[in-house]
């Protein structure tokens, strides 16, 4: 029996020029195709060399990102079998999202305060921001 090649990723570009080092536009991309649930538990991910042979960056490059995400939970590596978007990865990338967008709240409500917005001002301008981006 022949294990199946996990299918290449699509990350979007990882590249020096994007700004940030390469390991963390890595995981960033990985991240986010998790909290979009195109990466469900369970799925596995390329090997450290089919990775980097795919992005066209090192195996250091790759081996970086994954110990990052390892170390964060959003992937498991098993010695002889791969490595594999973990149970919890859901849970704990939204779970940054949401904070990410409570500290953006906070720093909203703050650099309003000091240009003076009221609490209606405020209201309106967040609601018509909701309906421009409208849940899914």
């Amino acid at each position: 029996m022949i294990d199946a090649v996990p299918p290449p990723l699509r990350l979007g570009p990882i590249s020096p020029a994007a700004g940030g080092p390469l390991y963390q536009q890595i995981v960033d991309a990985l991240k986010r195709e998790v909290a979009e649930g195109r990466l469900r538990p369970g799925t596995p991910l390329p090997s450290f060399r089919a990775l980097a042979g795919q992005l066209l960056v090192s195996l250091i490059t790759v081996k970086r990102a994954y110990d990052e995400l390892e170390r964060e939970g959003v992937i498991r590596c098993h010695q002889g079998l791969g490595t594999f978007v973990s149970e919890q990865a859901t849970l704990g990338v939204r779970s940054a999202q949401r904070e990410a967008a409570l500290e953006a709240l906070r720093l909203a409500v703050t650099t309003g305060r000091q240009a003076q917005m009221s609490d209606a001002e405020f209201a309106e301008a967040l609601r018509q921001e909701l309906e421009r981006h409208p849940q899914n």
